[in-house]
């Protein structure tokens, strides 16, 4: 008989960035791999639709969470471990962050990292991540295993959240290969980008952790006429990010595109002479490695996590020092790159892939459904 996983897709709406990807290039993979697993997902009303477009099996929805923080924490903390018992699943897997906080259903949690404590901001901001933080660690703590997607991530969550290292599972994430353009100029026409100027390029939503500020404080420190024109994609519009641009006086040096289409991106990473990630804390830092495998030229903050995943294939810089990472971004933008560096990004890049972050997830859910096999028969 077919073993049941219910995997909690609460939080989904389709704009939520790392984590949704996450869930969508695993689950179709898992279920290749666990041909004798019936997956079952449990979504809100924003998730349904952009849910059963990927997921493997059948999609449950709980009208009452909306996109919401609070209703989604609602619901994985109330409903999760509910539905579970009431449809007989075997485990759950919550992949994004948190799920259910008391024992119950054999449970695995994907803990992407522990930001939440390791970023300042406003007393507000600081009030929701520690609410957040705490359901973190709770879920943690009462799950049968945890994944994260890197070591640095997994140090953090085991000092933070006082979680024994042995029941964290490192698995990093993958990357996807490169969908070739066959007109890069053309694609991305509408942004308005001119064609005479060199570009530097980096994508994210606008947490403040992302530090766009401090990459926007570093390119006000180059020379307007040796200044390289900066995309930074990703956002709604009007971007957040404008009044500082304004601010800066950068009007003329910056393009804030919005949420571009996946052929625009693919256009951005072949033009760009450069891709820079200012991250000031991530879990995995994925767009580090995607621009790496379409290879382009790489400069990130110097932070753990970071060099863990650009490898030696990376500059590196203190993005919190304006006139240091205005330096670096001068200096690569100047310097190019040889097609033997091109080649080792490339290479060092593919050697992460979703296929090989679903065989070892697989591993992981397969040892706990088997556990709960065998405990049955006792």
């Amino acid at each position: 008989m077919k073993r049941r996983l219910l995997v909690d897709l609460l939080g989904y709406t389709g704009s939520r960035g790392g984590t949704e990807t996450y869930a969508r290039e695993l689950l179709p993979r898992l279920a290749a791999l666990l041909p004798e697993v019936r997956f079952s997902a449990l979504t809100g009303r924003a998730g349904s639709g952009p849910v059963s477009d990927f997921f493997p099996g059948r999609v449950h929805t709980v009208p009452w969470v909306g996109p919401d923080p609070a209703s989604w924490a609602a619901g994985a903390v109330v409903g999760t471990e509910v539905f579970a018992r009431r449809n007989g699943a075997d485990a759950i897997w919550a992949p994004a962050n948190f799920g259910p906080i008391l024992r119950g259903t054999p449970r695995v949690v994907t803990v992407h990292d522990a930001i939440y404590d390791e970023v300042p901001g406003s007393a507000a901001a600081r009030v929701q991540r520690a609410a957040t933080s705490w359901l973190m660690a709770r879920s943690a703590r009462t799950a049968d295993a945890v994944v994260t997607v890197s070591s640095a991530a997994a140090d953090s969550i085991s000092r933070t959240f006082g979680l024994p290292s042995e029941r964290i599972h490192v698995i990093h994430n993958g990357s996807s290969s490169p969908v070739a353009v066959a007109d890069p100029v053309s694609a991305i026409a509408s942004l308005g980008i001119p064609a005479d100027r060199a570009i530097v390029l980096s994508t994210g939503n606008r947490m403040a952790h992302k530090n766009f500020v401090g990459l926007l404080a570093a390119l006000a420190q180059i020379p307007r006429e040796e200044r390289p024109l900066a995309v930074i994609a990703g956002s709604r519009l009007p971007d957040p990010l404008s009044s500082e641009v304004q601010r800066l006086g950068l009007s003329e040096d910056v393009v804030l595109p919005g949420w571009v289409s996946v052929e625009q991106l693919e256009a951005l990473y072949a033009l760009t002479d450069l891709y820079v990630c200012p991250s000031l804390a991530e879990g995995f830092g994925l767009p580090v490695v995607d621009a790496l495998r379409r290879g382009a030229p790489v400069l990130a903050n110097d932070i753990p996590v970071l060099r863990e995943v650009g490898g030696t294939t990376t500059r590196y810089a203190d993005a919190t020092e304006p006139a240091l990472f205005a330096a670096a971004i001068d200096s690569a933008v100047r310097g190019g790159r040889s097609p033997g560096e091109v080649a080792q990004g490339r290479a060092w890049a593919e050697t992460f892939t979703w296929e090989r972050t679903a065989e070892r997830t697989a591993d992981v859910l397969q040892n706990l459904l088997a556990a709960t096999t065998v405990s049955e028969r006792r």
